[in-house]
Order: C-alpha cells, then structure tokens, then sequence
C-alpha cells in the first residue's frame, strides 16, 4: 500500500509524546538519546496565546534596535524588563480578515487565517492552538486550557456573528473552543480527580488509532506494529516498577500538585483580579505539566469591559468607566493609552511569573512562547492590513528574542506564516496552514 492518511511521523510521534515521562535533566529517558552540550531530556515547549481586542494606541505601539538597546513604544513600557526575550513582528495580516465588517470578521479568524461566513452562519477554521492540541496536546491530562475574562457575545453586528469577536480558539470551522470564565471550574479542570482518556495507559490511550491503522497496512507491517505496541507495554510495566522503588527518571514537573486553594465560585467583580488570577492558573497548569496550550482571551473585540479601577487622565478624579473599551479605542487619548498598557501590565505579570520558575538550566518563560496579538493596529482606524503581535519567550532555546522584525514591504506576509513557525518549535510541521506555504525564515 503505497499511501494511507496516517504518516510515520505522526503515528509515532502521538504514540512517543503519549508515553513521554516526567523527567530530571540528571537523566535519560528510556529510549531518549543523549545530545552534546545538552541536558538528555530537557522541558517540553509550552505555548499561552493571550489576546485583547480593538487595537491599541495608534502611535505607540512600536519596538526598535536589539536586546538591551531595543527601544519600546509607551504601549509596551511595561514590557521593557523582558525586551531581550521579546520578539516584535511588525507587517503581518490576514488576508480574509480584510473581507466582511470591521470587528467579527477581523477576529474570528485571528488564529486560523480562514475565511469566515456572514449571515449569521457560523463557520471560520480551526485554530493553530487547537490544531497543536489535537496532536502536541494529547500528552497531558488537558490537551489545551481556554480561558476568558469576558463572556461571549451571541448577537449579530453588520451581518456576522458577534461570537466570532468573542472567540479566537475554534477546534473545527463550525465550533469555536468553550471559553472557561469563572476561576474555580478551570481549577477543576485542571485538578479535579476523575478518570480521562489521557490518564489511561498510554497503550489503551492510542489503541482505537492503532487499530485503525492496522486495517489499512499489509501483514507484514501488522506484525511489526504488534511487536511495537508490546515494547510500548513492556516500557509502560518498567516505568510503573521503577516509580514503585524509586527510580523514575526524566525531567520532573517542578510541582505535583496545586499549590494554591480552588479559587472562590463566581467571577472576580476587579477585572485586573481576573485577568491575574486565570494567569496564576495557567502557570500552575503549565508547572504541573497538566496542559501545556493555552489560550486567554482577555477581552472580546468589540469589547464592553469598563475600567473603574484606572485613574483618568483626561477625566481627574474619575475612573475609565465613562466609555467602554470598544468606544474608548475611537478616541486615541490618554486614557486609551492608560488601558492599553494595563493590559501589557497584565501580561508582564505572567511573564514574570513564567520566568520565576527554573527548570534545569531554563525559566519556564525560556520554555514557553507567550504570543500576544489583537485583531487590528489601532483601535481608531480598525486597520487590520498589518496586525499588533509579539512573543515573549524561547521556546526551549529555539526562539531568538531582543528583535524587532518588520514584513510590511515584503510579499508573502501571511500571519499563517509566523504560525508555522511556532508550530514547528512544537514539532509539528505542517506542509501548508490557513492561507500560508511556508514557515517565516528568521522566526
């Protein structure tokens, strides 16, 4: 049989990342292959996509220069601590986002690059996010974690669907992801003891794709699948025995189990507490080794969330509660500016957070690719023809940071591309995604 819609690769590789172990970087695993002048079993990489809607302040949202020297716009200042592990990328669209109204089509495909339906139909693509945790994914408890911090909106502006400026996470064309708003049911998600699929034996685990597989090779290769699956079993029963006496070896998660309380019932009514504490959470999953996607919608776009707890410039001796963010985007003022780096606040909060935690010779920041995007540059013009991103982090050393890159003069700027190129600091290699052929080559 020359061709089956299963690869090599990716049989393997959801059977390999299934069975991978906790591990200490002392130690090789089973089967792991030491390599020069690194540890044998280093950290998975861990992606979090945060994401707030409308833009920001139209002339300071700009990064310059490299590593300690780069300069920052005001917008990112609360960044300026990590801008030798920031990378700016300035010239990136979505051609589709360009089609349609000025808000639910330029967000519903913000991760997807897809084209998307009006009328009231719902249909865009499936995210890269979730495209990673239906493969990468699959090796923990919880294959992705997406949260929010502002519910979805289901009403219908300029004939598309407001729940595509509500969710950026979809996990086919026709179902964006569930977003998880109230702290304690994404604690219980993340910790609560029930039995899951991934919780199984890794053999039980892969056993319906296997035998899927099986119908559709010759004889020959059943058999040589059968003797793979019994070696997997045989690992499986030596991993068992040897965390019975002592001796599991791989790279351990540096914590076991939760080390904060299940957060109270309701939603935070402080929106700067929300946003803190579903970061806090994403952390613990991600030091747990419990999911290692995630996704944090911090607003919608055409987003209602008010700001009482900001001082206005413009407004003394009042909050930014006079307008809401949609409204307050329009305006371009003080009082924008003064929102848009509460959020980069929230975001140096968790990469701060991220960067605290050594694992070997790594933070968990250096581990992780912390992308922030939102679906258009400047709130006031709803421009969308190049798109605010940028990613904090390393991805386990194979993301450069302290740069600035900047495609707007250059063909071939799909956003899709940047996509690529972090799936593949993921291993995973996608031959074409959304409207993108090929990876960014400095990325």
């Amino acid at each position: 049989m020359s061709t089956h819609r299963y690869s090599r690769r990716a049989f393997l590789h959801g059977t390999g990342v299934s069975m991978a172990l906790p591990w200490l970087e002392s130690c090789n695993v089973w089967g792991d292959e030491p390599k020069r002048d690194k540890p044998a079993s280093e950290a998975p990489v861990r992606l979090c996509v945060t994401f707030s809607g409308n833009g920001f302040h139209s002339k300071e949202w700009w990064a310059k220069g490299e590593g300690k020297a780069m300069e920052l716009g005001q917008v990112l200042q609360p960044l300026h601590e990590f801008r030798e592990k920031m990378l700016f990328v300035r010239g990136l669209y979505h051609e589709e986002a360009r089609k349609g109204n000025i808000h639910s089509s330029q967000t519903g495909n913000m991760l997807s690059g897809a084209p998307i339906a009006s009328g009231g139909e719902i249909r865009s693509g499936t995210s890269f996010d979730q495209v990673l945790a239906q493969t990468y994914g699959r090796s923990t408890k919880v294959p992705s974690l997406v949260l929010a911090c502002e519910k979805s909106n289901p009403s219908v502006h300029k004939n598309y669907s407001m729940l595509y400026s509500s969710h950026i996470s979809w996990s086919s064309p026709t179902t964006p992801t569930p977003l998880e708003l109230y702290p304690a049911l994404a604690f219980d998600r993340l910790f609560k003891d029930e039995a899951s699929p991934a919780d199984k034996s890794v053999l039980d685990a892969v056993l319906v794709d296997a035998q899927d597989l099986r119908r559709g090779i010759s004889n020959n290769d059943q058999r040589k699948l059968d003797e793979y699956l019994d070696s997997v079993r045989d690992v499986e029963k030596r991993i068992e025995n040897a965390g019975k006496r002592g001796e599991l070896q791989g790279w351990r998660p540096t914590l076991e189990k939760p080390h904060i309380q299940r957060p109270a019932d309701g939603i935070p009514q402080d929106i700067g507490e929300h946003m803190r504490l579903m970061m806090d959470l994403l952390v613990l999953g991600f030091q747990t080794d419990t999911t290692r996607i995630t996704t944090l919608k911090l607003n919608n776009d055409h987003s209602a969330l008010r700001f009482p707890n900001l001082p206005s410039v413009q407004q003394a001796g009042h909050g930014i509660d006079y307008m809401i963010h949609h409204l307050l985007s329009h305006s371009d003022g003080a009082d924008w500016l003064k929102v848009n780096q509460f959020f980069m606040e929230q975001l140096a909060y968790l990469a701060r957070k991220l960067d605290a935690i050594q694992e070997g010779s790594r933070t968990l920041l250096d581990n992780t690719m912390l992308m922030h995007c939102s679906s258009m540059m400047a709130g006031a013009r709803h421009d969308n023809d190049q798109l605010p991103v940028i990613i904090l982090g390393g991805a386990g050393g194979r993301l450069q940071g302290g740069r600035a890159l900047d495609y707007k003069d250059r063909p071939e700027r799909q956003m899709c591309r940047l996509f690529m190129s972090m799936m593949d600091k993921m291993d995973q290699y996608p031959k074409v995604f959304g409207d993108a052929k090929m990876m960014l080559e400095e990325v």
